[in-house]
């Protein structure tokens, strides 16, 4: 039997939601607070709908700041040799859960000789905190659209400013690089096909500004690129699992057909140098399944003194 209401007894009015506690909303509906929740980057991301998962983002440390970024099974990063892999290598992920909609994924590479690390930021947002010389970030993601890029110095000096498009859905890489009147910002598309049927894929870009235009070849005489020059990025090709090594040379070589696949090395080549003079080398052990970008870097002053920095994305 429901309750008789005194029309003479006084009424409590309810507070406001948010001001106390939510509004009774009747027999139906649980009551529950609503908590804000935070804009993505300040403490996670905002829930995207019963379709997708909530997951927070943690931020990744840079190269350098608190060790690597965990690469997965069976895959060692740094300057020793493991399993035929040898030099600086970088094993950066693909993002891992919800992307944003609308949003464009964007990592830094810092080669420019000379210089201090880094902070950069998108907007009014510190991106990367620390960026040292011949290293590059995890991608993160940015809203899509003209976005001003800062660089600036651990000190607050800002070396260089600069507004960029970035496409919805995108992928790239920014680096920051030596020109004659100080430093610029090379954009480079990352899109690539993903690799299939066990196969990998490889490009190498010139990002050495002391560099003379270099051919990429091998030493059983197979040319993979030609006349290489700074600022230049090659176009992915598909390469098969195996050991390789790469020379960096002048010659006059043609190179092979574009849509050719760089087949396997056979070892009796290994350590055979071409009869050409070469600047430097690159030893590789590739694996199935994987995207390499190897960027030429200065490894001193000098004409043609450069060094490998090897990104490896799964």
């Amino acid at each position: 039997m429901g309750r008789t209401v005194d029309p003479n007894e006084p009424t409590i009015p309810l507070p406001n939601p948010g001001e106390g506690g939510p509004v009774y909303p009747g027999d139906t509906v649980p009551v529950e607070p609503v908590i804000p929740l935070p804009n993505p980057g300040e403490g996670g991301p905002v829930y995207p709908g019963d379709s997708a998962p909530a997951e927070p983002v943690i931020p990744l440390p840079n190269p350098g700041e608190g060790g690597p970024v965990y690469p997965g099974n069976n895959t060692v990063i740094g300057g020793g040799c493991s399993s035929g892999i040898c030099g600086g290598i970088t094993i950066l992920p693909g993002i891992i859960g919800t992307i944003w909609q609308g949003a464009a994924r964007v990592r830094f590479l810092n080669a420019a000789y000379g210089y201090s690390a880094f902070r950069i930021f998108i907007g009014n947002t510190r991106f990367v905190n620390l960026l040292n010389y011949a290293s590059a970030t995890n991608y993160g993601q940015i809203r899509a659209g003209y976005q001003t890029v800062t660089v600036a110095g651990t000190d607050g000096y800002i070396y260089i400013q600069k507004t960029m498009p970035f496409q919805a859905g995108g992928i790239s890489t920014i680096a920051i690089i030596n020109t004659a009147s100080g430093l610029d910002l090379l954009q480079i598309t990352d899109s690539c096909c993903p690799p299939t049927n066990g196969y990998s894929s490889f490009r190498i870009g010139n990002l050495a500004r002391n560099s003379s235009p270099m051919d990429v070849i091998m030493s059983d005489g197979r040319v993979v690129y030609s006349d290489l020059r700074f600022k230049e990025v090659a176009a992915f090709k598909r390469i098969m699992p195996g050991t390789y090594q790469f020379f960096y040379a002048d010659t006059n070589l043609l190179p092979m057909p574009a849509s050719l696949d760089i087949e396997t090395l056979d070892s009796a080549w290994l350590g055979v140098y071409p009869p050409h003079e070469t600047f430097g080398s690159l030893f590789l052990d590739v694996v199935s399944n994987a995207i390499y970008s190897v960027y030429l870097l200065q490894s001193g002053t000098g004409k043609n003194q450069i060094q490998n920095l090897i990104l490896m994305d799964r």
